[in-house]
């Protein structure tokens, strides 16, 4: 039996929703994030695993402060400490946008150590463990860089561009498959995006469009006994009737208020002799994302309705954010100081934000010159809801006096 951890998206950097550290002068959420990572790291040298496979976006950038380095550095050596190989893939967010510049992860590949597997191009790794060969299909983010192009490319757009780089990986995981040994544990892994994943609430602000989009058909493909992805933070299979399980493990630590009602964690793998192959998802102690929502009434102090929203809800260490809902027709009377102080638990206060409701654009008139006085008193009071219910009657009191004023200028005449 082969027994892995499958985990993907620490993005070490992401630093909003908190505060330095006053004992280590480090970033609040940057601590959050190390935690779980040390999280993972000790389940996987509790577990005893033949290998630590990680599925890219190590950083929030490419550019990672030496601080996020340590950090991360720290934790992979705590791995290599006992003897557990580590295979990383480079994702989007490790990769540079300039041709030649050094990834991420490439710092990896210059340390003098065994036990780390750098997969920045398509290949297969041969991983030794202790407990056998597996073989490993690796696939980066899919880049102009990453794919061959030539001169016939040049003229194609954008789209056409994402189309070819698709079908051309696909091609490769074909033929990497088609290579390897089938009566071996065979993994696929890739920082990719798959046409029926679930994208989390951070990454809906990315263009879908410009991601090479892969269908599960053209991975889930023999011989491989588990397909671990990176790319989407949302816990996900997408093979959950058939095998090869096509899994997203998912973010370690939730990004932003987007992921909140999400459970964050990672995947404990094991593939038995070829026969099986089972997952758990085991969660991560992550700080709690809490939105509070209040739909503020004309009766009670707006105030108070508010004070007993919160306490519906465990805030203590949590990053908080409170939206009420106002009226139109009300005055903003939220003492905002007393909510600040009934949140004093909160690790941190995100804001406290009122909410009202769009007001109703009326529908333009659209009037003629030619239009008697009648139809151009209709055509107003149809658009003025407070005149509506008593439009024939407030156009007949007009015609009339419509009808005086004729009479008194003919008589004056």
């Amino acid at each position: 039996m082969i027994k892995f951890i499958h985990t993907a998206d620490i993005h070490f950097g992401v630093e909003n929703y908190g505060r330095l550290d006053v004992k280590t002068g480090i970033h609040s959420r940057l601590l959050d994030f190390y935690k779980v990572l040390n999280f993972c790291v000790d389940t996987a040298i509790e577990h005893n695993v033949d290998f630590f496979l990680f599925a890219g976006d190590a950083y929030k950038t490419a550019n990672p402060t030496p601080t996020h380095q340590k950090l991360f550095m720290q934790c992979m050596l705590k791995l290599h400490k006992a003897n557990i190989p580590i295979v990383m893939v480079v994702g989007n967010h490790d990769n540079p946008l300039s041709f030649g510049k050094a990834h991420a992860l490439d710092i990896f590949n210059q340390i003098p150590l065994d036990g780390f597997e750098i997969i920045s191009k398509p290949r297969i790794v041969m991983l030794k463990t202790k407990s056998g060969l597996v073989q490993i299909v690796g696939i980066p983010w899919p880049t102009r860089n990453s794919i061959t192009l030539n001169n016939e490319h040049i003229n194609l757009n954008q789209n056409d561009i994402t189309s070819y780089i698709s079908k051309a990986v696909s091609k490769i995981i074909e033929e990497l498959a088609s290579q390897l040994d089938p009566n071996l544990p065979a993994v696929l892994t890739g920082h990719l995006t798959v046409s029926s994943g679930i994208f989390s609430g951070s990454e809906k602000q990315a263009v879908y469009g410009t991601d090479p989009i892969f269908l599960p058909s053209q991975l889930g493909i023999k011989p491989f006994d588990y397909v671990a992805l990176g790319h989407l933070h949302r816990f996900q299979n997408l093979n959950p009737q058939n095998n090869p399980p096509i899994i997203y493990a998912g973010s370690l630590e939730r990004i932003d208020f987007g992921e909140r009602k999400e459970e964050k964690g990672f995947c404990l793998v094991k593939i038995n002799n070829k026969q099986s192959t089972t997952y758990e998802f085991i969660k991560t102690p992550t700080r709690a994302f809490i939105q509070i929502d209040v739909y503020l009434n004309e009766i009670e102090s707006q105030t108070e309705q508010i004070l007993k929203k919160i306490l519906d809800y465990n805030i203590a260490n949590a990053i908080i954010k409170i939206l009420y809902h106002i009226p139109n027709n009300l005055k903003d009377r939220v003492d905002l100081s007393a909510i600040q102080q009934a949140c004093s638990k909160a690790w941190y206060i995100v804001g406290v934000f009122p909410i009202r409701a769009q007001a109703l654009r009326q529908k333009r008139l659209s009037l003629k010159v030619d239009m008697d006085l009648k139809k151009l008193l209709e055509s107003y009071f149809d658009n003025k809801l407070e005149y509506k219910r008593n439009k024939e009657k407030l156009v007949e009191k007009a015609l009339i006096l419509e009808t005086e004023l004729y009479d008194q200028e003919n008589n004056k005449e």
